[in-house]
């Protein structure tokens, strides 16, 4: 499988590169701002797993075409399109302004769009493509909300939105897409929005989810947005 994750420098994109990097089979590329923690990605996938990956540094907030075409070139199509990437930033409503609300969107939702449109001619050409876009419980219709998190949840319910609508429109070009609104994972993100909390699922746990679900989901689903949570938070 040719696999593509963004937000790949830290918590679940790094978890989920090193899990991927387990299987040989697979040729992986991840992105993200930090070089220097995607090269340490790099040297543990492998060290660990003898797996050689490859590395883009860019913002997936003003990513541009010409960025990645060295990459994409090397690869015949993308089975896999993991839309990990993502920012959050916790202040109460009234106090957030315009640019902040502006940043999230631009990486939760307009990156989401950017990338998958740069992928997508490498997507149609596989014979059973997968996008997965990462969501989060509080952007899931009927989870409870939290203070503090109205521009991240905002988002995220847009990229739910946006999955069931990119499910439609590529079902012709035999591209699935589904989003997992997850719960409380121990990440950074988490430390973010709930300071004080420690929760039972541990990044590495939900990349061993979220692996699988890429690699096999697309079979029975398109067009899903699923909680995968145990505490909320």
């Amino acid at each position: 499988m040719n696999i593509i994750v963004t937000g790949a420098s830290m918590g679940i994109g790094f978890d989920t590169v090193l899990e991927f990097s387990k299987n040989p089979i697979h040729n992986i590329v991840a992105l993200a701002r930090d070089e220097l923690k995607l090269l340490q990605l790099k040297e543990l996938c492998l060290v660990q797993n003898n797996h050689e990956i490859q590395i883009v540094v860019c913002d997936i907030s003003t990513i541009e075409r010409s960025e990645f075409e060295v990459v994409l070139s090397k690869f015949s199509k993308i089975d896999i399109l993991i839309n990990n990437a993502g920012l959050l930033i916790n202040k109460p409503f009234l106090d957030l302004v315009k640019t902040e609300w502006q940043a999230i969107f631009d990486v939760n939702i307009f990156g989401v769009v950017a990338i998958t449109k740069i992928v997508f001619p490498k997507l149609k050409l596989s014979s059973n493509a997968h996008i997965v876009n990462i969501g989060s419980m509080g952007g899931f219709p009927t989870a409870k909300k939290f203070k503090g998190l109205s521009a991240y949840s905002s988002s995220k319910a847009a990229l739910a939105n946006l999955t069931e609508c990119l499910a439609e429109e590529f079902a012709e070009d035999n591209i699935s897409c589904n989003c997992l609104c997850l719960g409380a994972v121990n990440s950074g993100m988490l430390k973010k929005a709930f300071p004080s909390y420690t929760s039972p699922t541990s990044t590495r746990s939900m990349a061993s989810y979220i692996c699988h679900f890429a690699l096999t989901a697309q079979q029975f689903m398109n067009g899903s947005v699923i909680p995968v949570t145990l505490r909320n938070p």
